[in-house]
């Protein structure tokens, strides 16, 4: 407050960095002079909000406010450059968040200062205990932080440090990034690709999209689109949509670019990431990889984006605000002026239709894409492996080599099913099959187990079926079959454990002779030399799924296995895909190769029913104590809105399976305009929230959503 016959304190509107909706909007401070300078739009503050101290972020200027008496600005904390704050204000506005929520994406994490991270560097695995094996396993192939690896291999640094007296690691200062990369003579394709991304990195910006069969050197485009931006002293950002991923992409652009190298993701300990935010800021880190929150690195003068793998619905936020850093990354080219460049063997529909700039790299380089033999299991008794599967394998235990087969359900059994009385066992919170895992059944959704039983307590039988095979039986089989080959298992048992996935994964990579079982996790842009062989238990079970993507994932589930067969460099690879229907168009277009004819397909199926690219969808989930509650959510929200959105398609609401004891229901919105559908829900949410707060009861709003289950 300004003393009695003084010019009033220019004003700063703050927004308060803090998750309730209830202050969801900027609140006027008071700025002293001595802060005049630094308090502006961008500008990190602290403030008082009630009896607390928070920071915030100034949205802007007044000379005066109609607040009568206004609390100072207390400090200055740092600044969010410009587009990044319009970057978070179309965030919320898009995917109908709080602009605090938004905010906290693009503010840098507060981090104390630390001395130098030592770095581990794996030496030697000669006479290394079974322990220190695994330890080294964890480590990898790349030195990465002592505390990155104490926490991924659950060891200490007194045992890392024995490690290093036997001569196992060496620990030592960051070790500095030699460009070890051998550049490499650019395909015609290659070429026309790069020239593709430089004309609109010039030209100020847009989107292209480079569908390029896997082994065809998208990632060669992507080096020299970022080489031409850093010789114009502007930087980029390279995103993958693992965190798994990003030790291997890191390590190329690293062999291309060395120091000038930064990685960014969820996974680093708080030190790492502060030193990291420090480097960007500082721009000693030019490129920074990372997984999807790299998209918010505050890169200066940034002049590319890459997203590859841009058909993985890991790009899409499932918390709030539920972004999809697909959109994202194209809104912040625009706002800076960037190219962003996507990139994929198999693209989804939405790039396919809404990229103006194309281009395709239809061959591999060095080698041709593997040959795919559809195995009918209708014809074959074998389930889950059949005799040419059996066949393929045996000829990797024979001559060694890698195969990697796909089964996309964990455990050993679907389902556990009463022949007698025709009962299965259900979880009691979440109306769904329980799966049997070794000896014990449990559900995926809320973790709840029980022992597998002996009779049914329905009717007591014993005569009870375990339907359906999981990667832990398919597992077990390929064991008990082929002896001498080593059997791996990844998928979402194993990846929760420390270090996972990259202990799996490099140890198949030193394997001699290995076969590596697992869900989708196996089909992601690993990049191993020496599969032999690619193999798909059940190509149909990606298809039950209700969900109108459900044949665009099957199609890139089945493409991308098949393209971690006879990378460029090894003898050409095989592919087996086992179904139970194999004229199925999905199965017959995979094994083709076929993605521009699968593409246009789809697209005119979506076309006819309204589905993205042609209109937006934004879900509204509800959930309750009871039906009757989540019921009556969607049904309030749905009289609420249906004035606002004319021309809009509601459908529902409609209930979905018990989750977690909380039953649920959504309601889905058809729109050509997403924008206003955002903001009304956002409003309608808002109003709702003490009704939902009585009830016990939910509404999150999700645009774009990428699962409708």
């Amino acid at each position: 407050m300004s003393p009695p016959g003084s010019e009033p304190a220019p004003v700063a509107a703050v927004a308060p960095l803090v998750t309730a909706r209830a202050v969801d909007r900027p609140f006027d401070y008071a700025v002293p002079p001595e802060l005049d300078a630094a308090v502006r739009r961008g500008a990190i503050v602290e403030v008082e909000l009630g009896s607390r101290r928070v920071r915030g972020v100034v949205t802007g200027r007044a000379q005066a406010s109609d607040v009568a008496a206004l609390k100072p600005v207390l400090a200055v904390a740092g600044e969010v450059p410009a587009a990044l704050l319009g970057l978070a204000e179309w965030i919320a506005a898009t995917y109908a968040s709080t602009l605090a929520r938004a905010l906290a994406l693009v503010t840098p994490p507060e981090a104390e200062a630390r001395p130098p991270e030592p770095w581990v560097r794996v030496l030697s695995a000669e006479g290394a205990t079974a322990r220190q094996a695994e330890i080294l396993a964890h480590a990898g192939l790349a030195p990465l932080p002592l505390s990155d690896l104490v926490a991924a291999a659950g060891t200490t640094r007194e045992t890392l440090r024995r490690m290093r007296d036997r001569g196992l690691v060496a620990i030592e200062a960051m070790p500095p990034a030699p460009r070890t990369d051998v550049r490499v003579e650019l395909t015609d394709a290659q070429a026309a690709a790069v020239a593709a991304c430089v004309e609109a990195l010039e030209s100020g910006g847009g989107d292209v999209l480079v569908h390029g069969v896997t082994g065809s050197g998208k990632t060669e485009v992507y080096l020299r689109a970022i080489e031409r931006a850093l010789e114009q002293g502007r930087g980029a950002i390279v995103l993958v949509p693992e965190i798994a991923l990003t030790p291997q992409a890191a390590a190329r652009f690293t062999a291309r670019f060395g120091a000038t190298v930064a990685v960014l993701h969820s996974g680093l300990s708080p030190g790492r990431r502060g030193t990291e935010h420090r480097r960007i800021a500082a721009r000693e880190a030019r490129v920074v990889v990372g997984a999807r929150s790299a998209v918010f690195a505050g890169v200066p003068d940034l002049g590319v984006i890459v997203v590859d793998e841009e058909h993985d619905a890991s790009y899409k936020h499932e918390a709030d605000p539920r972004y999809d850093a697909r959109r994202v990354a194209a809104k912040r080219g625009r706002l800076e002026r960037a190219v962003t460049v996507y990139g994929s063997a198999t693209p989804r529909p939405e790039a396919w239709h809404g990229v103006a700039r194309r281009v395709s790299l239809p061959a591999r380089v060095g080698g041709r894409l593997p040959a795919v033999q559809i195995v009918d299991l209708r014809l074959d008794g074998g389930y889950p492996l059949t005799r040419p599967l059996l066949d393929a394998l045996g000829e990797v235990e024979d001559g060694g080599g890698r195969a990697i087969v796909l089964q996309n359900r964990r455990g050993a059994a679907a389902a556990l099913h009463c022949r007698t009385c025709a009962r299965t066992w259900r979880c009691d919170r979440c109306d769904v099959a329980l799966t049997l895992h070794g000896r014990r059944l449990r559900c995926h959704h809320c973790g709840a187990a029980e022992p597998m039983p002996k009779a049914c307590p329905r009717c007591g039988s014993v005569d009870l079926a375990q339907i359906g095979a999981g990667t832990a039986r398919v597992e077990a089989e390929l064991q008990r079959r082929f002896p001498r080959l080593e059997v791996l298992r990844l998928d979402a048992d194993i990846a929760a454990g420390r270090g996972e996935p990259e202990a799996t994964l490099n140890r198949f990579r030193r394997s001699e002779a290995a076969v590596l079982v697992g869900t989708q996790l196996v089909a992601k842009g690993h990049d191993v030399p020496g599969v032999k062989l690619a193999a798909v238990i059940d190509a149909d079970q990606a298809l039950a799924v209700p969900d109108f993507r459900a044949e665009e994932r099957a199609f890139a589930l089945l493409t991308q296995l098949s393209g971690r067969s006879g990378r460029p460099g090894d003898a050409r690879g095989r592919v087996i895909v086992q179904a139970w229907d194999p004229e199925l168009r999905v199965v017959v277009l995979a094994a083709r190769h076929a993605v521009g004819e699968f593409l246009e397909g789809e697209l005119e199926r979506r076309r006819a029913l309204g589905y993205p690219p042609y209109r937006r969808l934004v879900r509204v989930l509800a959930a309750g104590p009871s039906g009757d509650v989540a019921d009556g959510v969607s049904d309030a929200v749905r009289r609420a809105v249906e004035p606002a959105l004319e021309g809009d398609v509601l459908l529902g609401p409609a209930p979905l399976f018990r989750l977690r004891d909380r039953f649920r229901s959504h309601l889905l919105i058809k729109t050509e305009h997403p924008l206003r559908a955002a903001a009304v829900l956002r409003g309608v949410v808002r109003d709702l929230s003490p009704d939902l707060r009585r009830a016990r009861a939910t509404a999150v709003v999700d645009v774009d959503p990428q699962s409708l289950s």
